[in-house]
């Protein structure tokens, strides 16, 4: 399974989205995992692999700080996530906060998942990027 590919996107109703067929296709199930990505914005992942990737964080040992933090940073914001019939899904409000979106979103295929991004924000981050 390989993310990729760049959707623009509006929500239909406060925090509703739909997700691009071509995301929803690599889904395995109508539930998905989303949490806080890097650079403020969410990060989207297929629930089994998450699942198996989380067995693997869970090796670390928490007697390390820099473990424990990361573990609570990362735990802390996950939420699973249901698609309807048409394709839609809603983002709760502290993570819908912690990216800033609005309006409009861009939805990024990024490999082994998928980034949901405030269009603006995206549009600075890969316009400072491309100019390195």
């Amino acid at each position: 399974m390989v993310f990729f590919g760049e959707y623009q996107l509006s929500f239909t109703s406060p925090g509703r989205l739909v997700l691009p067929k071509r995301i929803r296709e690599l889904l395995k199930g109508n539930t998905f995992i989303l949490t806080k990505g890097f650079d403020l914005c969410l990060a989207g992942y297929d629930k089994e692999d998450w699942e198996n990737r989380a067995k693997e964080l869970f090796k670390s040992s928490l007697l390390s700080k820099e473990n424990l933090d990361k573990q609570r940073l990362l735990f802390s914001s996950i939420v699973y996530l249901e698609i309807d019939d048409q394709g839609r899904f809603v983002i709760p409000k502290n993570l819908l906060t912690y990216a800033g979106l609005k309006k409009d979103v861009v939805i990024l295929g990024v490999g082994d998942h998928f980034e949901i991004w405030d269009q603006e924000s995206w549009k600075k981050y890969s316009k400072d990027k491309m100019n390195l």
